[in-house]
């Protein structure tokens, strides 16, 4: 050692080379790890086990369906008419009635239908004509009376905004078919979203990839999918090249990076796709009037699901289409005449919804297609105002067809007024774990790592419901 250094001097020469050498081997790790081409957080990955359903068609009905006047036949309904419910089932109160209104009879006429002998109403003739196909779940409940609340905890498991969706949660787990249209779409009514918003389709702190992708209404579903006016393809394809290698240099692990580069190559690749997959015109005449596109009481929601249908058939992993939005007069809030609500919803979507069934059917694709039926909670047996019905989270109906589910049952039950589920109540979390089940994950496996926890769809709840399952 020189006489002139001291030890000291030795160690902080040989600490600081060592943090040098460090810094450069870790340069050339990321430098070697950016030239390896960044996997697709969309590629396809393997369940946890053999799935039932490869894809899900779910149809959400804003603002809370009557169940006693749809799915759940009440014939005391009409005994106890004009009286008000007994103390003995728990008298909803909400923000909007007391819990002392009189019971309202439905008006509804009910019959069986198909080999299964499930009672449906006259208000849902084309649906009831696939009662074998569908598993109808009449004990559902959640925990909350609000739109909003109750709307992200139906779609996210948690009644506040900030959580990843079931249909992000799903193209987490199991990635896309297609490598040229979006994994998850989202299609509202064209009168504006459902009351809970974007939030109901966002991936929350899900990476950025696995949240929805919004359709609008009109000829042109996907906004911006041309190129500027004047940039020919070859153009097009030099600055996509470019802004991908610019990625690749820049990316080393970033997650929402990477996130971001897979959108970019997929909005390109959509440039070429998409435009054929919502091409209605190659559809048949006999299929549009089947969806109901040649009447105006139909022709939205059916545009909708014909093109759910050319989306799922091109490797479309989720699809979401809302019945109700905007205004509260084309939502299925029926506080002031049920009736007259029900009438008016039910014409827009129960054509449509029996055309996908048997579409998807007819195609050999309802056996792994999975569709979903559901809203936030439904209504109260005690009228509102003399004519309509209440929000009620205690007992409603919400129903599965396809993809796994047994078709032709009745699962669970409300009491003898359609208020509480009494028998095999399914919760949200059981819902959503029937449902990703199904898929075949695993609801207690499919978890994010967040803020220090793991975090899934179903929370620390859920069971599946063995009923529902073929």
């Amino acid at each position: 050692m020189n006489a002139h250094h001291t030890r000291r001097d030795f160690v902080r020469s040989a600490a600081g080379a060592g943090i040098a050498l460090n810094w450069l081997l870790a340069r050339d790790a990321r430098a070697e790890e950016r030239a390896k081409p960044s996997p697709n957080p969309l590629a396809a990955k393997k369940p946890h086990f053999a799935p039932k359903a490869k894809r899900v068609v779910f149809l959400f009905m804003v603002g809370g369906p009557s169940q006693m006047d749809l799915f759940d036949p009440k014939p005391a309904l009409a005994k106890w008419a004009g009286k008000p419910l007994p103390e003995s089932t728990g008298r909803p109160k909400s923000q909007f009635t007391s819990g002392n209104e009189v019971i309202l009879a439905s008006t509804r006429k009910f019959q069986k239908h198909g080999q299964s002998g499930i009672e449906l109403s006259d208000l849902i003739p084309n649906i009831a004509t696939c009662a074998d196909d569908i598993c109808f779940l009449r004990s559902c409940w959640c925990s909350n009376t609000v739109h909003a609340p109750a709307m992200y905890e139906l779609h996210s498991g948690r009644t506040q905004m900030g959580w990843p969706n079931l249909g992000s949660w799903v193209t987490y787990g199991l990635g896309s078919e297609s490598e040229n249209l979006p994994a998850y779409c989202v299609m509202p009514q064209p009168e504006g979203v459902p009351e809970g918003g974007a939030p109901c389709w966002s991936s929350a702190f899900l990476p950025p990839v696995y949240q929805g992708t919004l359709f609008r209404p009109g000829p042109n579903p996907i906004i911006n999918l041309k190129p500027p006016a004047g940039v020919s393809a070859e153009q097009n394809q030099r600055q996509f090249d470019l802004v991908q290698k610019l990625n690749a240099m820049q990316a080393g692990g970033d997650a929402e990076l990477e996130a971001r580069t897979a959108s970019y190559e997929l909005a390109f690749k959509m440039q070429k796709h998409a435009p054929d997959a919502v091409d209605l015109s190659k559809e048949t005449e006999a299929t549009k009037k089947e969806y109901g596109l040649d009447d105006k009481r139909t022709a939205d929601f059916g545009t909708r699901l014909l093109l759910t249908r050319r989306l799922l058939e091109r490797g479309v992993r989720f699809v979401s289409v809302y019945s109700g939005g905007g205004p509260l007069v084309t939502q299925w809030d029926a506080h002031d005449d049920v009736n007259a609500n029900h009438e008016k919803m039910c014409g827009h979507v129960d054509k449509p919804i029996a055309a996908l069934l048997r579409d998807l059917k007819r195609r050999g694709m309802l056996k792994d297609t999975l569709v979903i039926w559901c809203s936030e909670f439904g209504r109260t047996p005690n009228s509102q105002g003399g004519k309509g019905r209440d929000h009620n989270p205690l007992g409603y109906t919400m129903w599965l067809a396809g993809g796994g589910a047994k078709g032709g049952t009745v699962v669970g039950a409300t009491d003898e007024f359609g208020l509480n589920a009494v028998k095999d109540a399914i919760g949200v979390n059981d819902f959503h774990a029937t449902i990703l089940h199904l898929l075949g994950l695993k609801h207690e496996k499919l978890t994010y790592r967040h803020s220090g926890r793991d975090e899934r769809l179903t929370d620390v709840g859920g069971i599946v419901v063995p009923e529902a399952l073929e």
